[in-house]
């Protein structure tokens, strides 16, 4: 009766504990991080098959990888949620860690099982699969180390950003390694280059969503190290960037129309950071649309370096009230960016490869 007791009571506590980050899994990894797993997926591998000469065509192997990165994601915001312990004690008091709602145990649990599935799953794939998603998972774990260790890395807000950002490259080149070894994508410099294309349009969204008009002493912006109008420059300059890159990779001025208006598509796309400045710079915003975008009042902290908070990296702005003496920088047009991006890219792949 003791060992039948002690079974149920365990099998109780298991289902429990699932239950539990079942919710987390529901109120802290919201649909639009599926959605832009999906999205950055297909359109890393579509981008370099199509700048490394070969027809490209989703299959099983993508599916794998769309999934990888996805609970990728999941273990990033995990990892995140305990970092973040007590700047959300103080400032978000009703995350799920914080309350109680789930405990550290369980989430270091759940992380283990999604290591093992994501290295296993990309083992199936390649050993080289493998290697580049297990290095992902562990420079994540290494920037939470740094953080406590550091107050350099954790309170300057550039050397924060040099620090983080490469998580999202690791999985950059997860997806791309793993592509060129089951065939989809063929190797090369070109196949390399498309990190910069990611690189330029996450950065836009990074530097749009910590930069304030006014000087806010104490917090992560990156407009505190580099000014308002500064930090608005890098963005834009961070989108010019992955546009040009992709030009010279597609190269759209060798096609014929209509296939050549589906090449230039990502110039057009410029027009949205582009505003997103200028709205900025003549003091405009949106509010009911960008409070849609700045959840956790308005900057969150993330260790994953772009691929977490609808796509973010580094640490948020310390004290960041979600409440400023002028409007903050506008999200949206950053955040369209960054999507019909992808969607365009995804596109001149299955076209023009």
């Amino acid at each position: 009766m003791n060992s039948d007791t002690g079974t149920t009571g365990y099998r109780r506590g298991v289902a429990s504990a699932v239950v539990r980050l079942a919710r987390f899994t529901r109120v802290r990894y919201e649909p639009h991080y599926l959605l832009y797993a999906v999205l950055f997926t297909l359109a890393v591998e579509g981008t370099a098959a199509l700048a490394s000469g070969v027809q490209w065509r989703p299959g099983g192997a993508t599916v794998v990888r769309i999934a990888v990165v996805a609970i990728v994601l999941l273990y990033l915001r995990m990892v995140d949620e305990q970092k973040d312990l007590d700047y959300d004690r103080e400032y978000h008091p009703d995350r799920p860690l914080v309350t109680g709602a789930v405990s550290a145990r369980e989430l270091r649990v759940a992380m283990g099982v999604i290591a093992v599935v994501a290295v296993g799953g990309s083992l199936a794939l390649s050993v080289r699969s493998a290697v580049m998603i297990s290095a992902a998972l562990v420079y994540g774990l290494l920037l939470w180390g740094l953080e406590r260790l550091s107050a350099t890395v954790r309170d300057a807000v550039m050397v924060n950003l040099a620090v983080t950002y490469p998580v999202q490259l690791f999985i950059i080149g997860y997806v791309v390694a793993s592509a060129i070894d089951t065939g989809q994508v063929g190797s090369g410099w070109a196949a390399a280059a498309v990190a910069v294309v990611f690189a330029g349009a996450f950065l836009q969204f990074e530097f749009a969503r910590k930069t304030a008009r006014e000087p806010r002493p104490g917090e992560m912006l990156y407009s505190n190290a580099l000014g308002p109008t500064g930090s608005a420059v890098a963005g834009v300059l961070c989108a010019v960037l992955a546009v040009a890159c992709d030009l010279i990779l597609v190269r759209p001025w060798e096609y014929s129309a209509p296939r050549a208006v589906i090449a230039w598509i990502p110039l057009v796309l410029l027009v949205f950071p582009l505003w997103g400045a200028f709205r900025f710079a003549s003091g405009g915003d949106s509010p009911n649309a960008d409070s849609l975008l700045r959840t956790d009042g308005g900057a969150t902290r993330h260790a994953d370096g772009g691929t977490d908070a609808a796509f973010t990296s580094g640490t948020p702005a310390r004290g960041d009230r979600g409440e400023t003496s002028h409007p903050p920088y506008p999200l949206a047009p950053a955040v369209i960016f960054v999507l019909t991006l992808y969607a365009a890219l995804i596109t001149q792949a299955f076209v023009l490869s």
